[in-house]
Formats: C-alpha cells, structure tokens, sequence
C-alpha cells in the first residue's frame, strides 16, 4: 500500500479525460498551482501536466517504403532530393537519416564543409505535401530485375513512412561556449573566440524529461506529440544515462535521459518538423515533442511543479574541453539565469542565446492540453518505464 495521500492510476485519469472532466494543465501552469496550494493539494486537483520541446534532434529519420516498380527492383542505393537514404534493409525500403547531408550541395561547393540541404529537410519537405525526387539503383537479381528506378513522389505516394528517432529529447543539455582564439562552428551552433557568446538548448521548465526526473510516468507505450501528430515512446535512447549528477531536489545536471521514438509522418506537420542547417556544422532536424505527465501522486505533483530557477546547466567549453572528450563542465547556471540573455563565468559576462524555441515548446504543450481535455488523446500507460536510478535526496513533500 501506498504511503501517498493522494493515488490515481493510468485507468482512472484516462476514465476522467473521455467523461470530459480531467483537469489538465502545462508545466509552465503547473508551478503555480503547486507553490500556492502544495504537492498534496496540487494532486488532488490536477491530473495531467503537458510538457513540450521543439529544437535540433540530430538522432532522428524516417523508414520510407516507396512501393515495387514494374519490373521489381531491390535498391541497394537510394537518393532523396540528392541525399543518401540507407538501403540495406529490404527491397523497396529505405531509411534517411536527418544529419545526411546532399552530396552535390552547391553550397559546399564554394564553401567546404558547410551543407544547406540534408536529410532533416527532405522530412520536412514530405509532410509540407512537396514532391521529392527518388532514384534508386541496384545490381539486378532474377527476382528483382530492374537496375534503376525514378519518380516524383509526394508524402501520400509512399505506402508506409514512419519517423523513427532513436534519440530525442534530451532531459538537460550543456551551455555551450567557446574559449579558444578562434570562431568554431559546431552542433551548437557558432561559438565566438574569447567567451562572446555562449548558446543552450532544451525548454528548461517545460522539458518533457525535467517534469518526470525518475521516469516513473515514461517508457515503451507513452502516447506523446511527435511532429504536429501522435507517437508513441518505443523505449530509452541512446545514450540514455539516468546516473548522471543531480540536484537536491533531483534534476539532473546534465545531458541524462532520452527518448527513442516512433510516429506515422503522414499525420505530422512541417510546423513542428523543420529542417535545420548549421553553419560548417552540417543538417538536422527540428523536432517537436509533447510528453502527458500523469499526476499519479503528491511526488509527481511536486515534479512537474520544477522552475527554470531550480534547473542548472552545466557549462562547457567547446574550444578545447568538448572536443577532447572530456567536456567537464566548467561550472553551472540556471536555466533563469541563461534567459535573463547574460551569464557570467570566470568574472566574464557573456551574451546567451537559446538554439531551443520556448514559444514553440509552450505551444505543444498547449495543445495536447487540449487533445487531452477534448477527449481526443488518452494517456499511453508505459509497458515499461525507461531505466532509471535510486535517487533518496528530495525534499519533504508535506
């Protein structure tokens, strides 16, 4: 038995969201409710929080079939818009990673190294409802005869497309800055010499990972936003490390937790899926993710209750630190503190900047708020949660 004042399970709030009586709230909504009425209180009285994230989701990409041609052809080599999808699953499947970058892209060709057109932007281009432009080629068998095959294919064209992400969602993430003499360009984007500027990512308060620090609402079978539609957790990504650093009130200090996830990019939104291109870097993928948080008891209460201010980020120097493997952060701030636009390290201020859209995230957030509160979305209980780790500092949840 419980030694929780308040108990609800999956099967009981999901019998109040199709009554149309579930009380649903953001994480942003959450912290208030919470610091003026307490976790019990605040229990009893909400029963699901939404939280929301839209940002660079490199770990991300889309198994598209695109049907047998006449005569059949195994492709061992697919193209998209000019980048490389993977073929080396079946016949006429492939899967195109959101990183792969065009191989002729005209603007690498004046400067090395940098990319305006990847993978991420071959996603975002289908379920915007453009065409795209297949090629694929094969060494011919006597089942699947044909050498090459080429279409224009639209999003409806493909029989089967499913966005399959096996990393998303990062619980925290580091600040990144740069004290080396020289500009660097990396997945964080452009980091000035000397500590000019100093960029972070992930939506802090609203982070779907943040509001569940122990995972003990999330895993393989959680129903979620993904991309402007619905998807599913299908498990832990890679890198998942739910050991690392924590505050006292169990917030991670750092990178943490992630999510592997699954979604039929035919329901999808090039809103919430947007190709990204980072400068001597290469491409990506925006992704927008929506996580329902079940408020089970006065603990999870208190979780979803997290602010900005009690969320730190640890600083790290991608001159010299990141790069070496090492990447020990340098030392910690809020995530308040990284949105009041200045920081300070070593005695320096330095302009922030966030590589994350918090309008974007608040947004999601606010509209699987009202999936659920319509009765269009119901809670997915997890088969199983993700891997976590025994954590015995929180404080009094009285």
């Amino acid at each position: 038995m419980s030694d929780f004042k308040v108990n609800k399970t999956f099967g009981e709030i999901n019998e109040k969201i199709r009554k149309g009586e579930a009380v649903v709230v953001t994480a942003e909504e959450m912290i208030g409710i919470t610091k003026e009425s307490g976790p019990v209180e605040a229990a009893r009285k909400v029963d699901v929080v939404t939280t929301g994230t839209f940002g660079i989701m490199c770990s991300s990409g889309a198994f598209l079939n695109f049907g047998h041609s006449k005569p059949r052809i195994r492709a061992s080599r697919v193209h998209l818009n000019g980048v490389e999808a993977y073929a080396g699953i079946a016949a006429v499947d492939c899967y195109i990673g959101a990183t792969q970058t065009r191989e002729d892209d005209p603007l690498n060709k004046v400067f090395p190294g940098r990319f305006r057109y990847g993978g991420g932007h071959v996603i975002e281009d289908l379920v915007a409802g453009r065409q795209v432009h297949l090629q694929a080629e094969s060494y011919g068998t006597d089942c699947y005869p044909s050498r090459a095959y080429e279409a224009f294919m639209t999003l409806e064209d493909f029989p089967d497309a499913v966005l399959l992400n096996p990393r998303n969602a990062y619980q925290n993430y580091n600040c990144a800055i740069n004290r080396s003499g020289k500009t660097i360009y990396t997945y964080m984007g452009i980091l000035r010499p000397d500590c000019v500027n100093a960029n972070y990512s992930t939506s802090g308060q609203l982070s779907p990972l943040l509001n569940d620090p122990l995972y003990k609402t999330i895993g393989m079978g959680t129903r979620i936003f993904l991309g402007g539609g619905v998807g599913y957790v299908i498990g832990a990504g890679t890198q998942h490390n739910p050991g690392a650093e924590r505050s006292k009130n169990g917030v991670v200090m750092g990178g943490a937790g992630t999510i592997s996830v699954r979604g039929d990019l035919k329901g999808m939104s090039s809103k919430f899926l947007r190709g990204a291109s980072l400068t001597g870097y290469g491409c990506s993928l925006n992704v927008g993710i929506g996580v329902p948080i079940p408020i089970l008891n006065e603990e999870m209460a208190m979780f979803t209750s997290v602010s900005d201010d009690e969320i730190f980020v640890p600083v790290v120097d991608y001159g010299s630190d990141y790069p070496e493997g090492g990447g020990s952060a340098i030392t910690h701030v809020t995530y308040g503190k990284l949105r009041t636009g200045e920081i300070e390290v070593e005695g320096k201020k330095i302009i922030t900047a966030p590589l994350s859209s918090y309008s974007a995230a608040l947004e999601i957030a606010g509209v699987l708020k009202e999936w659920i509160r319509s009765g269009r979305f119901l809670l997915g209980e997890p088969q199983e949660t993700l891997p976590s780790a025994p954590f015995a500092g929180f404080a009094n949840l009285q």
